[in-house]
C-alpha cells in the first residue's frame, strides 16, 4: 500500500509540472487532460486507502529522511488514519470537480496551462498537509498552499485589484505562520522531536510544566503552544482578527474560490486543530479562546454577507461564517462534528461557488446581484443545484448541512469550556442570519425581475460546467446521513476524541430538529429573504436608511480593512519613511558620503590658501612652523 500512498500526492504533482513546463508543446486540452486524469488517479487511490483504512489498516511511518540533526530527524511521513483518509477523499474528489469544471469556465483565457498547473499544485500541497505525520511536512504542505494561493489569487496579474488582493492574503497568512512556527519550535525544544505519535506520547506528562514569556510570570507550556499552533489556523482558516484576506481572495477566478473556499487552504486549520487534540485537550484556556474566536468570526461575518451585492463575496463572508461553527466546535472539544462539518461545507460550499460561477459565466462576468434576476427559467439546472446547495447551507433536515450543524450547536450548547454560553448564542442566531442571506441571494439572482443586460440574454451553461454542479449537490443532500457513525459513533477510533450525546436515528434526529429552535430560525430567515427580497423589494433600502451608522458599519466589514490599512500598511509607510529621510537621506547621504565629500572639499580649499606657488610665502609659512614648533618643545 505504500505505493498507493506516495500516489495520493505526486499524482497531482506530476500533472502540475507537466502542464506547467511543457504546456505549449502538449497545448490547451493536453494540459487539462493530465491533470485531470491525474487528479482522478489521486482520488481512486485515496477511495482505495479509505476502503483500506476501514478494514483496520492503518499507518505510521518516514517515507524519506532528507536531513538529521543529532537525534532530531526531518523526514517525509504519512499518518494514514481515518482522519487523514477522509480529507483525502474529500479533497481529491472537490479538486477533481473543480478541475472539470475549469475547462468551460477557462476557456477563453490566455493563462488556460498554467492555471491547471497552479491547481495541480494546490492539490498536491493541500495532499500533503494532511497526509503528514510530522510537522516539517505539516509545515511544508503548510507554506505551500499559502504560496500556491498567491499565485492563484493574483492570477490575473494585469488586475491592479487582484495583485493587492495577492499581497494581501500572502502577507496576513504570514502573521499567522509566525505564530505556528513558534508554536512547532516550542514543540522541538520541550519534547526534543518534530514527529506526531512521539509528540502526543509525551504531552501528558508535560501538562503541567511552565514557562516564562516574561520574567516572573510563568504560563502553562501547553496553553503557549497551543495558542500559538492556533493563531496559525486563525490566518489559514481567515478566523477573527485575521480574517480580511479571504473576501478579497475573490479576485482569483471562480473555480480558485471553490478550491480555496471549499475543502482546500481554509479548513487546514480546523483539520490541523482536530490532529493536535490530543495538546488541546490538556489546555482549556487555549480550547477557551478557540471556542470564543470562533463564535465571534461565525456571528460578525455572517452579518457582513447580509450587506453584499457581490454574489461570490456574498458567499465568501458565507464561508467565514461556516469557518467560525468548525472553530466553535474545535473549541468545545467536539472534533469529530467539526471535521464532519469540514466535509459537508466543502461539498455544498464548491456547489455555490461554482453555480455562482455558471451565472456569471452566462452573464459574460457579471457578479453584482443587483444586474441579475429572473435567472431560474433560463438557467434551471443552475438553478435547482444552488437551491440544493442553499437549503443544506441553511441546515434544513435531511440535507448535509442541518446533520453537521446540529452536531455542533449541540456540542457548543453541552460544552464545559469556559464562554460556552456566549459561543451558544452566537452560533444559534447565525442560523437566522445564514438563512437569510443565503435565501437573499437566490432569490436576487435567480427571481424576481430581469435586470441584466437584454441585447445578450443569459443561457444555461454547457455540460462541463453543470455535470460537477450535480455531482456536488448529490453529496450536499446526502453526505451528512452518516453522522451517527462519524459524529457519534467510532468512526474516527483513536484520530479523534468521541463527541458526546447519543444518536437514536435519522429520523430521530430530523423529528427532534423539526421542533428545535434553529430550525425554526432558518425558517424565519428564509421568509423574511422572501419576504423583503420578492414581496417588498422597497424596504431593505429603507431599512438601511434606519440603521443608519450601523448598517454603515457593517458594510463596510466593520473598519478592519481601514483599520489595518492605516495602522500596518500605513505604520509601515512611516517608518520606511523615517528610516529613508533619518537614515538614507540624513545619515548615509547627508553626514556619510556628502558629508565626507565637503570635509575633503573645505580641507582642500584652506591647503589651497599655502599653495600659491611664491618662495617667500613658502618662507614664512616654513619660519610660522619653526617657531610652533619651538613654542611646543620649550613647553615640554
Amino acid at each position: 500500500m505504500r505505493a498507493l500512498y506516495l500516489l495520493v500526492p505526486f499524482a497531482p504533482l506530476a500533472g502540475a509540472i507537466i502542464a506547467g513546463l511543457f504546456g505549449r508543446a502538449i497545448g490547451r486540452g493536453g494540459a487539462h487532460w493530465v491533470t485531470i486524469i491525474c487528479v482522478f488517479i489521486s482520488f481512486l487511490a485515496s477511495c482505495l486507502i479509505f476502503s483500506d483504512v476501514l478494514s483496520g489498516n492503518t499507518w505510521n511511518g518516514p517515507v524519506y529522511t532528507f536531513l538529521s540533526s543529532g537525534e532530531t530527524r526531518f523526514e517525509i511521513g504519512f499518518l494514514i488514519d481515518r482522519l487523514t483518509v477522509l480529507m483525502m477523499v474529500v479533497v481529491s474528489f472537490v479538486s477533481l470537480m473543480v478541475h472539470i469544471y475549469t475547462i468551460g469556465y477557462m476557456a477563453d483565457d490566455p493563462g488556460y496551462q498554467r492555471f491547471f498547473s497552479y491547481i495541480s499544485l494546490f492539490t498536491f500541497s493541500m495532499l500533503m498537509l494532511v497526509m503528514a505525520n510530522n510537522f516539517v511536512q505539516l509545515f511544508f504542505g503548510w507554506e505551500a498552499v499559502g504560496l500556491v494561493s498567491y499565485l492563484l489569487i493574483g492570477f490575473w496579474y494585469s488586475r491592479e485589484s487582484a495583485i493587492y488582493a495577492a499581497l494581501k492574503a500572502f502577507l496576513v497568512n504570514r502573521v499567522g505562520d509566525f505564530g505556528f512556527l513558534l508554536g512547532i519550535a516550542l514543540i522541538l525544544a520541550n519534547f526534543g522531536t518534530l514527529d506526531y505519535a512521539a509528540v502526543f506520547g509525551q504531552a501528558g506528562s508535560s501538562s503541567v510544566k511552565t514557562i516564562e514569556i516574561i520574567p516572573g510570570a510563568p504560563w502553562m507550556l501547553m496553553t503557549v503552544i497551543c495558542v500559538l499552533l492556533f493563531i496559525g489556523a486563525m490566518g489559514k482558516s481567515a478566523q477573527f482578527p485575521l480574517h480580511v484576506w479571504l473576501p478579497d481572495s475573490m479576485e482569483g477566478p471562480t473555480p480558485i474560490s471553490a478550491l480555496i473556499h471549499a475543502a482546500t487552504m481554509v479548513t487546514a486549520g480546523i483539520f490541523m486543530v482536530a490532529r493536535m487534540s490530543p495538546l488541546y485537550e490538556l489546555s482549556q484556556t487555549a480550547r477557551s479562546v478557540v471556542l470564543i474566536i470562533g463564535a465571534i468570526t461565525a456571528l460578525s461575518t455572517a452579518l457582513v454577507a447580509l450587506t453584499q451585492y457581490d454574489i461570490k463575496r456574498v458567499i465568501a463572508y458565507s464561508t467565514l461564517s461556516q469557518l467560525g461553527y468548525m472553530t466553535a466546535a474545535l473549541g468545545a472539544s467536539a472534533y469529530s462534528a467539526a471535521i464532519f462539518h469540514l466535509m459537508t461545507h466543502a461539498f455544498f460550499k464548491a456547489l455555490l461557488f461554482l453555480a455562482a460561477g455558471s451565472a456569471i459565466i452566462a452573464l459574460h462576468h457579471e457578479q453584482d446581484m443587483r444586474r441579475m434576476g429572473g435567472l431560474k427559467s433560463r438557467m434551471p439546472l443552475t438553478y435547482w443545484t444552488l437551491l440544493i446547495g442553499a437549503v443544506s447551507s441553511a441546515g434544513i433536515p435531511g440535507f448535509a448541512g442541518f446533520f453537521s450543524k446540529d452536531a455542533i450547536i449541540e456540542a457548543v450548547r453541552d460544552s464545559g469550556t469556559p464562554g460556552h454560553l456566549f459561543a451558544y448564542v452566537c452560533v444559534v442566531g447565525c442560523v437566522f442570519v445564514t438563512a437569510t442571506y443565503t435565501f437573499r441571494m437566490l432569490f436576487m439572482a435567480f427571481h424576481g425581475k430581469e435586470r441584466f443586460d437584454a441585447a445578450h440574454p443569459p443561457h444555461e451553461s454547457p455540460a462541463v460546467v453543470t455535470i460537477p454542479l450535480v455531482l456536488l449537490a448529490i453529496p450536499s443532500v446526502g453526505a451528512g446521513w452518516v453522522v451517527g457513525d462519524v459524529v457519534y459513533g467510532d468512526f474516527f477510533r483513536q484520530a479523534l476524541p468521541r463527541a458526546q450525546g447519543e444518536f437514536h436515528g435519522l429520523l430521530a434526529l430530523m423529528a427532534r430538529g423539526l421542533v428545535s429552535l434553529p430550525f425554526w430560525l432558518a425558517v424565519a430567515g428564509i421568509a423574511t429573504a422572501w419576504y423583503l427580497y420578492l414581496k417588498r423589494t422597497d424596504l431593505p433600502k429603507r431599512i438601511a436608511m434606519q440603521l443608519g451608522p450601523l448598517y454603515a458599519l457593517v458594510q463596510r466589514k466593520y473598519g478592519f480593512d481601514e483599520l489595518y490599512a492605516w495602522l500596518f500598511a500605513g505604520g509601515a509607510r512611516a517608518i520606511g519613511s523615517g528610516f529613508w529621510r533619518g537614515g538614507d537621506l540624513t545619515l548615509i547621504d547627508g553626514l556619510m558620503v556628502n558629508g565626507s565629500a565637503r570635509l575633503v572639499g573645505w580641507s582642500s580649499s584652506v591647503v589651497r590658501l599655502f599653495q600659491t606657488g611664491y618662495v617667500y610665502q613658502y618662507a614664512f609659512t616654513m619660519l610660522i612652523g619653526v617657531v610652533v614648533l619651538a613654542l611646543f618643545f620649550l613647553r615640554t
